[in-house]
């Protein structure tokens, strides 16, 4: 699937990529099945996930040590982040195309990516968990607010074929400001995020 080059941005001062090409019109009877249909993918991104715990305690100390991120546990977590962000809008009811099993680029309408630092700062690692502290609690009370919208959406959906333009930006923007608190939190970038949806 030939993905929209145009709907790759960059956001704010950290170089975070995420997007995802807004469908002109959706499946009115996938959204009663999408959670369903998605279980292989669930079960799939646990293990990875636990994969990831692993990847983030050694990059943790690979940054202590040498200042860097080895660049192969980089990528795969790229790459973990982008097939949780494709499973995440295909559930989220944004998009009907089944995801990949991948962890690759260009396979799906959703953009993510984080460029790769050649280094990092060493010191910064023992007190990202504690800056990071306001960023959650606001990104909290704004997926409270996603997953309100995301209830009208799917009556919107039902009776229209359509996901409302502004409710549709306003969870991409969510997800985008979450993917640059995971790219912090994670170790793979020092820029602390914007507080911003854009």
């Amino acid at each position: 699937m030939a993905i929209d080059s145009t709907s790759v941005q960059a956001y704010g001062s950290a170089p975070v990529t995420y997007d995802v090409q807004y469908p002109e019109s959706l499946s009115r009877l996938l959204i009663f099945v999408k959670w369903l249909l998605a279980i292989p993918h669930f079960i799939i991104l646990y293990a990875l996930g636990i994969a990831a715990g692993v990847v983030w305690f050694i990059g943790f100390f690979a940054i202590l040590f040498t200042g860097k991120f080895p660049e192969g546990m980089f990528k795969f977590m790229v790459g973990y982040f982008r097939w949780t962000a494709n499973v995440t809008a295909y559930v989220g009811l944004m998009r009907d195309e089944y995801p990949p099993f991948s962890l690759d680029a260009g396979l799906y309408p959703v953009t993510v990516d984080i460029a790769y630092p050649e280094s990092l700062n060493r010191w910064l690692v023992l007190i990202k968990w504690l800056l990071i502290i306001p960023q959650i609690f606001v990104i909290v009370f704004i997926f409270i607010a996603v997953y309100i919208t995301e209830i009208i959406a799917w009556f919107a959906i039902l009776f229209t074929g359509r996901y409302p333009r502004g409710l549709f930006n306003f969870a991409v923007g969510a997800s985008r400001w979450n993917q640059r608190i995971n790219a912090y939190i994670y170790f793979m970038r020092d820029e602390y995020p914007p507080f911003s949806l854009e």
